[in-house]
């Protein structure tokens, strides 16, 4: 228990310390430290406000009008002065979180996009899911909770250091007979606020240890409902086609029947932490009256004492019991921790995958494969494409059954499959675009879409418009900066145009297209193929399709084949043009 312990705080430095030793090192510790100094001004103030209240009840024993009136003056300065801190407190608070999850998010997503592990924890299931809930909520909660916590922890043993000695004095000594020896203990109030925290510290922990779990498996099935539901919407009009509507409920309703097996379990569980705190806590507004009451009606102390001695009481009991009333929020911060901890295991894992198959600057202008074998993830051999090579400005058309590989020959040249052994030397400093079946179009302008992923600025609205126009898109000139979720609007064929449009826009040396015809008619993918030779006669042209009309657009051909053993080689098929 106690490595495990280890392990989890050890994980937990390793999460924050980058921010807190980085580049904004400075910036972050001085607002901490702000926020610190706040927070320790409102504990003294906390303390002053004990004086105050003994004060205040004692002028009220007194009857003392004039005293009355100077108190309540001198309560109004104080609550001012409780009020203002408070407020600035919470803001450079927020304003530490803000800049904490920035810059957590920031290399985040740097880890998880930069250097294509994005792809690689995709293709190889890295043992992630839900990548989206972990940098968009699991980061806030990290930076929210921690500083809640820590601060909170802080605030509590400073609140308990100095109510200590307030509570020392007030409480004066209890003489207990043992055993037939007269025994006297000082500060006796101390120690039993001492073990009444503590008994109630110990209960909580072995009431609440299951939340930890339960708020884990809570965060999961969230994000996996709410992921389904994004993919149900964005793929509505496949599911009407299909008539799928019953099979998506069924499994709408079966993942939203997680969430609320483990709801139920997380209501009970709560609700017997409930009942322990809120018990704990009832009791414990009366029980200093009871324990000083004695001393109170025998005139040993006043009635001003005698509140003081409930605060401070209150105040170290609630600073002992502060693991109690934080255990539900330090069980979701552990989940929490543990979500991140796991994702960033697995982005560093696939960033450190020695990939296979490697790629090289050539020597030669000319894409070349040397010893190239492509695996599936699983390790089982794919396609041999050792006599692959490719010339400048060559127009080559690769073919071969569904499944032989042909997509996986197509991401391999991209330099994005890692399975496999062998190297891809690629020309220097090439100039390469690759266009995939479903070409990807984010939520933005259309102008977006054409530039992408060069900069919307990147081309003039005259170049934009007269791509359009070349790609048979005149009708979308218009509409440049309208800003939709184009992947919906659009046809699947003027996606493809739109992916042409690019390929125009780029101007690529080497232009790798995968099945980016398959929705068009046979004359609009002949028209296209013409454009690009005229548009960029001097583009490298490499095609992976399935049509024969295919054939007579390119000058050679290569083709997968499968022998007789099921092994799949790259081989050179009879010129076509």
């Amino acid at each position: 228990m106690y490595k495990k312990h280890l392990a989890f705080f050890r994980e937990l430095w390793s999460l924050a310390r980058p921010y807190w030793f980085g580049q904004e090192k400075w910036a972050a510790r001085g607002l901490l430290a702000a926020v610190i100094a706040l927070n320790l001004g409102l504990v003294y103030l906390e303390v002053v406000l004990s004086y105050w209240q003994n004060d205040f009840y004692n002028t009220l024993q007194t009857s003392n009008q004039d005293a009355f009136f100077r108190e309540l003056m001198r309560f109004c300065w104080l609550a001012a002065a409780f009020i203002g801190i408070g407020a600035y407190e919470l803001y450079l608070n927020q304003m530490l979180q803000i800049r904490w999850r920035e810059w957590l998010t920031t290399h985040y997503l740097d880890e998880w996009i930069g250097g294509g592990v994005h792809y690689r924890l995709q293709i190889s299931g890295g043992g992630s899911d839900n990548t989206d809930q972990r940098i968009a909520e699991d980061l806030a909660e990290f930076c929210e909770k921690t500083l809640a916590l820590a601060l909170g922890l802080m605030s509590a043993v400073i609140t308990l250091l100095s109510f200590l000695v307030i509570l020392w004095t007030l409480s004066g000594s209890l003489a207990v007979t043992l055993f037939g020896h007269a025994i006297e203990i000082p500060g006796y109030m101390l120690w039993v606020a001492l073990l009444y925290s503590a008994a109630g510290t110990l209960l909580v922990h072995w009431i609440g240890k299951p939340l930890i779990a339960m708020n884990f498996e809570k965060q999961k099935v969230e994000a996996d409902f709410r992921f389904s539901l994004v993919r149900f919407r964005e793929n509505s009009e496949a599911v009407a086609l299909y008539r799928g509507e019953a099979d998506e409920l069924r499994q709408l309703h079966g993942r939203f029947a997680q969430i609320a097996t483990n709801w139920w379990h997380i209501m009970r569980k709560t609700k017997q932490l409930t009942w322990f705190r809120s018990g704990y806590g009832q009791v414990a507004v009366v029980f200093p009256f009871i324990v000083a009451a004695p001393r109170f009606f025998s005139g040993a102390i006043q009635l001003g004492d005698l509140m003081q001695t409930s605060t401070a009481f209150g105040k170290v009991q609630s600073s002992l019991s502060w693991f109690i009333d934080a255990y539900t929020q330090i069980a979701a911060w552990r989940a929490t921790v543990d979500r991140l901890t796991g994702f960033r295991a697995a982005i560093r894992t696939a960033a450190a995958q020695p990939a296979g198959i490697t790629t090289q600057a050539a020597t030669q202008d000319r894409y070349r494969a040397d010893a190239l074998q492509i695996n599936l993830p699983a390790g089982r051999p794919l396609l041999d494409a050792s006599g692959l090579s490719l010339a400048p400005q060559q127009r080559v058309l690769i073919s071969g059954a569904s499944g032989s590989g042909k997509s996986t020959l197509f991401r391999a040249l991209a330099g994005i499959w890692p399975f496999g052994h062998g190297r891809i030397d690629q020309p220097p400093q090439a100039q390469t675009l690759f266009l995939p079946q479903k070409p990807y179009l984010t939520i933005g302008t259309l102008r977006e879409q054409l530039c992408y992923p060069a900069a919307p600025d990147a081309f003039d609205d005259a170049v934009l418009i007269a791509a359009l126009q070349d790609c048979r898109l005149s009708a979308f000139t218009e509409r440049l900066d309208e800003n939709r979720h184009w992947a919906q609007v659009l046809s699947g064929g003027e996606q493809q145009r739109i992916a042409f449009a690019r390929a125009l826009l780029q101007r690529p040396a080497w232009l790798f297209m995968d099945e980016a015809t398959s929705a068009l008619d046979e004359e609009s993918e002949a028209a296209l193929y013409h454009l690009l030779q005229a548009r960029l006669p001097h583009t490298a042209v490499i095609s992976i399709g399935h049509r024969n009309s295919l054939r007579a657009l390119h000058q050679q051909t290569l083709e997968i084949i499968r022998d007789e053993n099921g092994e799949s080689r790259l081989l050179e098929a009879r010129p076509t043009a």
